[in-house]
């Protein structure tokens, strides 16, 4: 039978373990962050206990049973709460890192649960560099890739489609649009900020003098220059 001593362990472990991937979400202000992620990876512990130690005596031989299939609903049951953070918005999906990070810290509870320690505290550290170093060389890697563009056009019956298919022959695949209507010399115009993602090599004279032709077009101008979306995140 497992020590009590080795019980507060594995809680304070896994707790302090979740602590440490909340605080990153926490940082980048995610809608699961510090306490949820040490209460799903402290209760993803518990019920590996619970699952190896808490039937002892019982079933064939006394020996609890199969600890497997309690800690396996931690699995599917974690899968439903990730599900909660992601939200949708036209083509852009936001809070898949999110769900991922609460998924992969109830399997390192469940390991340090278990006593697997090594397997637990390897993939914490590789779960930290993925969140924390990896943002940061994806972000030279890509920097410079996503722009919002600034449009200030008269309203009118098909300029979305014909920005959308300029861009599009640019190879610029738009992944939000925000719209806000406003008058200007009694005219009904629009404002309208795109978020791009721009191609590696994008001729910017030649878009911006094409764009400025679309009927009804009164303003084109990029917004500084942002990194990967962690938004998206």
């Amino acid at each position: 039978m497992i020590t009590y001593y080795e019980i507060i362990l594995r809680l304070l472990l896994a707790s302090i373990i979740g602590g440490l991937i909340g605080l990153e979400r926490e940082a980048k202000n995610r809608p699961a962050g510090l306490r949820t992620h040490v209460l799903v990876t402290v209760g993803s512990a518990l019920v590996m206990l619970i699952s190896m130690y808490g039937f002892l005596g019982l079933g064939q031989g006394g020996t609890g049973g199969e600890p497997a299939r309690l800690a396996a609903q931690v699995v599917s049951g974690i899968g439903f709460l990730g599900a909660g953070t992601i939200l949708r918005q036209g083509n852009s999906i936001y809070g898949l890192t999110t769900a991922a990070s609460l998924w992969i810290s109830g399997c390192i509870g469940l390991a340090i649960g278990n006593g697997y320690y090594v397997g637990g505290l390897v993939t914490a550290a590789i779960v930290l560099f993925s969140l924390i170093s990896l943002r940061f060389f994806e972000n030279r890697i890509f920097k410079n890739k996503y722009k919002t563009l600034h449009i200030i056009a008269k309203e009118r019956a098909g300029l979305m489609g014909d920005i959308g298919k300029l861009l599009g022959e640019y190879d610029v695949l738009i992944k939000h649009i925000k719209m806000s209507s406003f008058y200007e010399d009694e005219e009904e115009c629009l404002h309208i900020d795109i978020a791009v993602k721009v191609p590696l090599k994008l001729e910017t004279v030649s878009l911006f003098s094409r764009l400025i032709l679309v009927k009804g077009m009164k303003n084109v101008q990029w917004e500084e220059e942002w990194d990967t979306p962690e938004s998206f995140d």
